[in-house]
């Protein structure tokens, strides 16, 4: 059974700061990318960061120099650090995990996701 869980959101102010988990778990699955996203009310849906198996990581420009993600593979974990909050960081954070079975094509599985509030 496939399931990812984010953790770790919350209220902070403006230039506070949070972090965020990510488990991931999948019998028989391996890991590729994953990646935070987020969605903040009448917005779509955008990346925050990816972080591939081999590390390879990408951010969005709003929030390079601010967050750091990290990745835990022996774990299935991915985390967001993020420093310096705005308050236009207010979303809904969701972790998409893309996995691979064995001789099949991977998918995206997406966690429910985690309210991160940022106001005075």
């Amino acid at each position: 059974q496939v399931q990812v869980v984010e953790s770790g959101g919350g209220l902070v102010q403006p230039g506070g700061s949070l972090r965020l988990s990510c488990a991931a778990s999948g019998s028989t699955l391996s890991i590729l990318t994953m990646g935070w996203y987020r969605q903040a009310p009448g917005k779509e849906r955008e990346l925050v960061v990816s972080i591939t198996s081999s590390g390879t990581t990408t951010y969005a420009d709003s929030v390079k120099g601010r967050f750091t993600a990290s990745r835990d593979n022996a774990k299935n974990a991915l985390y967001l650090q993020m420093n310096s909050l705005k308050p236009e960081d207010t979303a809904v954070y969701y972790c998409n995990v893309e996995f691979k079975r064995l001789s099949r094509p991977p998918f995206d599985y997406w966690g429910r996701g985690t309210q991160v509030t940022v106001s005075s």
